[in-house]
């Protein structure tokens, strides 16, 4: 029965995607805080920052789910998701990367 169900064949990549993008919520929130002070604005502009890396982070993971989700058969292992999360990071890296070697 779990054979034919398509969302058990993609439990790796999904599980892989979700602690990545978790795993990141905080990462943003670090990132937006250390970018806004270093550009010297406000609460506003710390806010607008992470608000714009969860845009970024949220459509990555969406990217990179539909891109390599079929291909993702390991089981899940720290070592996995610090791939995820590395490659959730620099997806848009990873497309042009690929685009020029295929």
């Amino acid at each position: 029965m779990m054979d034919n169900d398509p969302l058990w064949k993609l439990r790796h990549a999904l599980a892989g995607v979700g602690l990545a993008l978790l795993l990141s919520v905080p990462a943003a929130a670090f990132a937006g805080r250390w970018v806004g002070d270093a550009l010297g604005t406000g609460y506003g502009g710390r806010v607008a920052v992470y608000a714009a890396l969860l845009v970024y982070l949220v459509v990555g993971a969406g990217v990179l789910f539909a891109k390599v989700a079929r291909h993702e058969t390991r089981p899940l292992s720290a070592g996995r998701v610090a791939l995820w999360l590395a490659s959730l990071w620099l997806w848009p890296v990873l497309l042009l990367a690929r685009r020029r070697a295929g």
